[in-house]
């Protein structure tokens, strides 16, 4: 059994290293947030609003935008809807505080099981050079831009969830320890069914 099945490929082609990188990503952010109860999802700091429950909710909705909005041209959908998602970035911060641990992490377990169907369903239907939905001006993106640009929204809140994370427990560190499974939600590790 591979104890790091987050591991991108040494040497895989460029779809096994993207998807590999954001699944590492993934992997990261959700240990870096897995385990907490309503109090460790809603420690702050410093000055920061920032909170663990709120980058759950907003990469959740994320995930669904990505591959749901920009890839396709579809409404958002469920949960989002029914919650009174309104399109900004401050919704998801503001409203985790209203959401129990358990609805915050399946928001995200759901959305990422969510994405890799979606997302396997499109390189299947045509590969990352692809166009979808969004746009800039007259010029349409490409899957791999997609792809790109949920690397980077992990990257950027992954680096958040560390120091939240610390500042709860003393958790750190760049990657989960070997045989990592998540003790909250029903996170899936990439690769595993």
């Amino acid at each position: 059994m591979n104890e790091y099945p987050w591991e991108p490929p040494l040497a895989g082609n460029e779809v096994e290293a993207l998807l590999g990188a954001l699944e590492r990503l993934r992997t990261t952010f959700r240990w870096k947030a897995d385990g907490l109860d309503a109090a460790g999802l809603s420690a702050k700091v410093g000055a920061s609003s920032l909170t663990l429950g709120g980058l759950l909710k907003h990469m959740a909705a994320n995930e669904d935008n990505m591959f749901t909005v920009k890839l396709a041209g579809r409404p958002i959908g469920e949960p989002w809807e029914s919650l009174g998602w309104d399109g900004s970035n401050d919704w998801e911060f503001a409203t985790a505080a209203d959401d129990s641990p358990e609805q915050l992490y399946d928001f995200w377990d759901n959305a990422v099981e969510r994405s890799r169907t979606r997302l396997a369903a499109a390189l299947a239907d045509g590969g990352l050079d692809q166009a979808i939905h969004a746009s800039w001006g007259d010029r349409k993106a490409n899957l791999r831009r997609l792809v790109c640009d949920l690397i980077e929204e992990y990257g950027r809140h992954t680096g958040h969830a560390d120091l939240l994370r610390e500042a709860v427990d003393g958790r750190t560190g760049e990657d989960p320890p070997a045989g990592w499974h998540s003790t909250s939600g029903s996170y899936r590790l990439p690769g595993l069914s």
